[in-house]
This record gives C-alpha cells, sequence and structure tokens, in this order.
C-alpha cells in the first residue's frame, strides 16, 4: 500500500481540528497528529471542541496542548453546546461553524464520521461538510458500545510508540471518563491494532478515516 502524504518533514500543514466532545478529536486523530509531529511536519492547528463545559473544559484545553507539544496551537475554541442535543442546537451550531471560515483556509479538517451513532458526532459531521465544501476532510472513528464501526479507507500507520504515547495522555488527561467501561488502554491497543492490520502498517498500528473527496494530481 502506497503512502499518500499530505506534507513532508519540514514542511508546514495547517489542521482544523473539529470534536463534539472533549477526547474525540484525541480518540480519533491523536495518533495521526503525533506522528506528524514525530516526523517533523510543522503543524498549524486550530483545534475546537463544541461541548465542553466545567471539568470537561479543564481536560479539553489541558489534552490540546499535551498532544500539540511542538506544534503551533493558532486558536484553541471550546464551546458550550449541551451534549446530547446538537440536533436540536442544529441553526446555533451552524452559525458557530460558519465563523471558522474567517480563520486560514486549513489544509485538511479532522471531523466525526457521517454514519457515527452519536448524533452529536453526526450533526458535527454533517455541519462540517456543509459549512467547507472545498477542503480535504478526514472522517475519523470513535469506538463505543452501539458497534458502529463502520469500514474506513484511509489510514494513519504508526509504531508502538506513537500509541503508547496516545494512550498515556488519554488517560492521564480525561479522568471524568475512566469510569466508561470502554475507555481504556485495552480498547484503544485492540482497534489500533486491528487497523494496523487492516493497513498492513509497518509499524502494526493505526487508525482509520473515511476520505470522501479528494484531488488527485
Amino acid at each position: 500500500m502506497k503512502a499518500l502524504p499530505l506534507a513532508r518533514p519540514g514542511e508546514a500543514l495547517s489542521v482544523l481540528c473539529l470534536g463534539a466532545h472533549a477526547d474525540d478529536i484525541e480518540i480519533g486523530a491523536g495518533g495521526l497528529l503525533l506522528n506528524w509531529l514525530a516526523n517533523g511536519i510543522r503543524l498549524d492547528v486550530r483545534w475546537c471542541v463544541l461541548s465542553a463545559a466545567g471539568i470537561r473544559s479543564t481536560e479539553a484545553e489541558q489534552s490540546a496542548h499535551a498532544f500539540l507539544s511542538g506544534a503551533v496551537l493558532a486558536d484553541l475554541k471550546l464551546a458550550r453546546f449541551e451534549d446530547g442535543l446538537f440536533p436540536q442546537q442544529e441553526a446555533t451550531l451552524k452559525r458557530w461553524m460558519e465563523e471558522l471560515k474567517d480563520g486560514p483556509v486549513p489544509d485538511v479538517i479532522l471531523t466525526h464520521r457521517r454514519d457515527d451513532a452519536h448524533q452529536d458526532h453526526r450533526a458535527v459531521s454533517r455541519l462540517t461538510w456543509n459549512t467547507f465544501r472545498d477542503h480535504m476532510i478526514l472522517e475519523y472513528e470513535i469506538p463505543k458500545w452501539d458497534g458502529d464501526l463502520g469500514r474506513p479507507n484511509s489510514y494513519a500507520a504508526f509504531g508502538e510508540e506513537i500509541l503508547a504515547r496516545k494512550i498515556d495522555l488519554l488517560l492521564t488527561h480525561f479522568t471524568s471518563q475512566r469510569a466508561k467501561d470502554w475507555f481504556d488502554a485495552e480498547t484503544f491497543r485492540g482497534l489500533a491494532r486491528l487497523r494496523g492490520m487492516e493497513c498492513r502498517s509497518p509499524g502494526r498500528y493505526a487508525e482509520a478515516f473515511t476520505l470522501r473527496k479528494a484531488w488527485i494530481g
């Protein structure tokens, strides 16, 4: 399987990260971001969490800085839309999303998978596509008890060091989620190994994405 790099070592890459909740971006694309940095990609990141109140706001802020250590965190937006009710707040969400277009044009956008079982995740994905019509968008996946993992078509491969770093940061910064029976190292490691097997990752592990539209030059 041939890699299609979005940037090479020493090159800059502008990334817009969108997550419905604190920890979504990190679970879905944390390995990709860490691997880009480890490979010498100069990341310029706008990081947006749409539902981050109370302790979740603190967790989101501290985790973003930890995952992006060595990158330029150009903007960190922590909104307070009501968890679980994004579809009922869609008009306000749409206006909030439209304001993001006033910033720098990103090379790539990371957002939720269109067919995610969580209603908030689906709302963010739908509005991402509705708002950013001329951009490369990678849809990440979130494991959960719904059993809604799809059939991805794009992979970010990495090795043990990146995976261990991702898991450590997740468990360190999101203490409020440890009571969830799926939020543990085994879940994250198991999914990464499965995706690594699917793409024959030389490092054994990977994160998976859905890439629905891209230019081939």
